[in-house]
């Protein structure tokens, strides 16, 4: 158990450097800033005026800003104190809104009380927790009955192969990437904590891939050994997500994600 504990802290100090040093790349980044997914999200969250809302991981804050116009009080929770910070500086102090406040939390210990929210929302960000299965634990845990969790990730193909290969990638290019989960995962975890899943929205993003390999900042090194990686791959493997090479350079590639929202037993 102590190993795990260690291991676990290790990651967590990996995602603080990395995040801490690419706080406002987030804030800025028009694909978190934005999109018919943020919009869809909010859609499924089903705001009320009265509601109370807590954002998981928000990195830049875009899903708490999306939120906050339509609900009582939102919290922005990360682990990372310089993206809370950069997250307050925009949602605060750039956009002027007021009913959004700032927490550190990871998200497999949440430091609020039992049935405190009546939305959790966590948008591209489960990937880098090292136990999604205690997260889902801790949104079922603070949810109010009747409460309703939303969700935005990357998704795994069910097709072993194609995990294996994207989840590697991922991992290249980000190290703090421990998995991107496979749909029947994901219902596994939710349904395992407690809450019933009413909507699922599969889509696709794409991704040009010198500013998606940029924003991690790898080394030209991990860089080489990605595209060697990704170049080499099958042709079924190239298919599957549509990657883009031309005259042996990579153009783009094509990322699932996962658009989900789950509800607590009213109850």
């Amino acid at each position: 158990m102590a190993d795990d504990n260690e291991q676990s802290i290790d990651h967590k100090d990996r995602v603080r450097h990395q995040f801490g040093r690419t706080a406002q790349d987030y804030v800025t980044s028009e694909r978190h800033r934005s999109g018919r997914d943020l919009d869809r999200l909010v859609e499924l969250a089903d705001p009320t005026p009265g509601d109370d809302a807590l954002d998981i991981a928000t990195g830049g804050g875009h899903t708490a800003l999306a939120l906050a116009p339509h609900v009582h009080h939102v919290v922005a929770s990360d682990l990372t104190p310089e993206m809370l910070r950069a997250a307050e500086g925009f949602i605060h102090g750039e956009k002027g809104i007021e009913n959004v406040s700032f927490e550190i939390a990871e998200a497999e210990h949440l430091p609020f009380d039992d049935a405190s929210f009546d939305i959790v929302s966590c948008r591209i960000a489960p990937h880098h927790f090292d136990d999604v299965r205690a997260f889902c634990r801790e949104v079922a845990r603070v949810l109010r009955p009747g409460g309703r969790f939303v969700l935005i990730d990357s998704l795994a193909p069910e097709d072993d192969e194609l995990d294996a290969f994207i989840n590697e990638v991922e991992w290249r290019r980000d190290t703090t990437h421990v998995r991107a989960y496979k749909l029947s995962e994901w219902r596994s975890f939710i349904e395992e904590a407690g809450l019933v899943i009413d909507a699922i929205e599969p889509f696709q993003r794409r991704y040009e891939y010198e500013s998606w390999t940029g924003r991690s900042r790898m080394t030209e090194a991990a860089k080489d050994e990605l595209e060697q990686l990704i170049l080499t791959a099958p042709d079924r493997i190239l298919e599957a997500f549509a990657i883009d090479i031309d005259e042996g350079a990579i153009q783009s590639l094509d990322d699932n994600k996962l658009l989900l929202r789950a509800r607590k037993s009213a109850s």
